[in-house]
């Protein structure tokens, strides 16, 4: 099992929603909205990738950083087929390399994979907050 990681800051938003689709993350990102992935491609600083040897994209880690003090991993995607394989692991340790191992590197965890990340070696923590959407007076 031959499997070749790449920074790739320019895939393409076609390959990119169909790891996405093939890994279930689909679900949780805008998938239909072109426009906004071609931004979120457009706008990483990281983007790491997994590809089998016929060079069929089977895994991708896309993260926003400064490449000094934070490094947050906004997409983290395997195709469902290739999962189980340390893939998943081995991008997140690739795109953090990438942004430098001094950075804090963090990332919000879909509800199924909270049991995942522990054991890839990351800790949980309880003090993250976030804000979707229109801010109100109040916060």
């Amino acid at each position: 099992m031959d499997i070749v990681y790449a920074l790739e800051p320019d895939i393409s938003a076609t390959e990119f929603v169909d790891v996405l689709e093939r890994s279930s993350l689909a679900e949780r990102r805008p998938v239909g909205d072109a426009g906004r992935i071609e931004k979120m491609l457009k706008n990483a600083d990281v983007i790491s990738t997994a590809r089998a040897q016929d060079g069929r994209l089977i895994g991708v880690a896309r993260a926003v950083t400064d490449f000094s003090f934070c490094c947050y991993l906004s997409d983290l995607a395997v195709d469902q087929v290739w999962q189980g394989k340390g893939i998943g692991t081995a991008l997140m340790k690739h795109a953090h390399e990438a942004a430098g191992l001094e950075a804090n590197f963090t990332l919000n965890a879909a509800p199924a994979a909270m049991d995942y990340y522990p054991k890839a070696g990351l800790t949980k923590m309880d003090n993250c907050f976030r804000q979707m959407g229109v801010w109100t007076e109040e916060g």
